[in-house]
């Protein structure tokens, strides 16, 4: 261990802040468990609290259910289209919850209903091809953009040199191969980060059991090390750090392929994964590609965000979903990377075609270069009353400024009418209020909901603890669900006005400000990080709907 104790202390510093804030904080931190006897109870269903009556900064769904809806009927059920990387249809607290095709024949290879989809029974899987072949891992737009245009556009210097008709595609191979450039760096560092730490960690693990004539190392065992050689000492100074940290060889391994994925998958810009499918990711009429498997290879981000939206409230299992009278249609469009234009569109018109009331979109990329085809099908989504709702991203970016896609803003610069975009919060209201993580923007956030430390479903009968905007949009999903499974007389336009009319307000509140590298230090009045200024609160909402609808009744 060749390094002073001084730089090993300062690069602990670094990796603790890469190891918890890019993977911990923006992903699963806990688990999985069989239980949620395993998490702490006081993350248990904390989104579904109230800031008055339980002092807890939840969305206030059990007392809406508890206080006003106990003495109403649902007029029907709401159905949410997930677009997600697929969900555990077989959950036990989620079973009961998913739309079924009725229209549908189940495994004839049939397509029955005439909708362009063969035995489309739960929805479709828009990323695998009929064989059954899936595709889990996906490049990042970016780093599609500068494999398409490299051999084109490397050796520009200048876009004068160009026809004006490639500007824009040069601006965004530009732009791309910034971006790519620059993350490729960042997780190259990370991966010698980790082999540096993971060396320093087995020899100083091994330096101590040595001395102490032990074959495992436990916190306690520190204390009996009393020689003062300068190799115990920098290891005893090394393990006491990693144990004060909590820092695990699980986590450590957990981390070094989350890294490994980056590296080998999402930013290797020779790998084509797209081949599975053979289509032509420019042309949005090239449809003949997809299958019926909804779950596939990687469920745990989709059934964690329809567990939120949907989890059963009457079965005495596990976590309570915000709405009751809802069906998930599952929609699998995103991979562990970025999703293609061509299969939002798709799965977004699949939706609508098909019946849904609610879109669920908990995901979302920096570049959009087929983002005519979102448009369209948006555009196509607003025409048939449906609901979009989208999460707003974690890369504490101001998305005023820094744009993420989907956005509601179409390419002529209108706007989608019926679409809400929905940053992160916890549960204390202090300056930690706002997720680190969260985008934010006056115009392009309108509002925000609970995204920190919640649990829900995971895979396999098994639940989680994860913390996103991913999150934040199925709470606010749910809400929409709820409103309108009592009210079906309002539109998608008026669910959202409701919405958006109703949150809380915290006047006076100063919350840290979002940080893209997690060190807060300034401080902004919540108030100002989105277009209401508010956090959801369903119990406002569904008083609000009240009204409306009888005023509605009396005209």
């Amino acid at each position: 261990m060749r390094c002073k104790r001084k730089d090993l202390i300062a690069w602990y510093v670094v990796f603790l802040i890469t190891l918890r804030f890019l993977f911990i904080q923006n992903g699963f931190a806990e688990g999985p468990f069989s239980s949620i006897d395993s998490f702490d109870i006081q993350k248990v269903n904390w989104y579904n609290l109230d800031p008055v009556k339980d002092s807890v900064q939840g969305a206030s769904i059990d007392r809406t259910y508890r206080e006003i809806l106990s003495e109403l009927k649902p007029a029907k059920k709401v159905i949410i289209a997930v677009i997600d990387g697929g969900i555990d249809i077989n959950h036990i607290d989620l079973k009961d919850k998913i739309w079924v095709n009725t229209d549908e024949i189940p495994a004839n290879g049939i397509d029955d209903d005439k909708n362009g989809y063969i035995d489309d029974i739960y929805g479709w899987n828009f990323l695998g091809n009929a064989s059954g072949e899936n595709i889990r891992f996906e490049n990042y737009e970016y780093v599609r953009i500068v494999r398409k245009y490299d051999s084109i556009f490397s050796h520009v210097s200048s876009i004068n040199e160009l026809p004006q008709s490639e500007w824009e595609n040069y601006r965004n191979y530009i732009a791309s191969r910034k971006k790519y450039e620059a993350e490729l760096k960042k997780h190259e560092s990370e991966k010698n980060y980790i082999e540096f730490f993971e060396k320093a960690y087995y020899k100083a693990s091994a330096t101590l059991t040595s001395y102490l004539g032990t074959d495992t190392l436990l916190p306690s065992d520190l204390a009996r090390i009393t020689s003062t050689a300068d190799s115990i000492t920098l290891a005893k100074n090394f393990m006491t750090y990693v144990f004060d940290n909590n820092i695990t060889l699980k986590e450590l391994n957990d981390f070094k392929q989350y890294n490994s994925d980056y590296l080998d998958k999402k930013l290797n810009k020779n790998i084509n994964f797209r081949a599975v499918i053979s289509d032509d990711p420019a042309d949005i009429m090239d449809t003949g590609y997809g299958n019926n498997d909804v779950k596939g290879p990687s469920p745990e981000h989709g059934t964690f965000v329809a567990g939120i939206i949907a989890a059963n409230r009457n079965n005495n299992e596990g976590i309570d979903g915000v709405a009751e009278h809802v069906e998930i249609m599952v929609l699998r469009a995103v991979p562990d990377g970025d999703e293609y234009d061509k299969d939002i569109a798709l799965a977004i018109r699949y939706a609508v075609d098909n019946g849904a009331n609610i879109i669920n979109m908990s995901f979302g990329k920096s570049f959009s270069p087929q983002k005519k085809f979102v448009d369209e099908a948006m555009k196509h989504a607003v025409n048939n009353n449906v609901l979009l709702i989208h999460s707003a991203g974690n890369d504490a970016y101001n998305i005023d400024k820094n744009m993420q896609y989907p956005t509601r803003r179409y390419i002529d610069g209108s706007e989608a009418s019926n679409y809400i975009t929905v940053g992160a919060t916890s549960n204390l209201l202090n300056e930690q209020f706002v997720a680190g993580f969260s985008n934010f923007g006056q115009k392009n956030v309108d509002l925000f909901a609970p995204g920190v430390d919640i649990v829900s479903l995971y895979p396999g009968n098994k639940y989680n603890s994860a913390s996103g905007t991913s999150f934040s949009g199925p709470v606010v999903s749910g809400i929409a669900a709820m409103i309108w499974s009592y009210f079906p007389q309002l539109n998608a336009s008026e669910i959202k006005d409701i919405i958006l009319q109703s949150v809380n307000r915290p006047e006076k509140l100063r919350v840290f400000y979002p940080a893209e590298k997690g060190n807060q230090t300034r401080k902004i009045r919540f108030t100002r990080l989105s277009r209401t200024g508010g956090i959801v609160n369903a119990y406002n909402a569904m008083v609000l709907a009240k009204k409306i609808v009888s005023q509605k009744q009396l005209n």
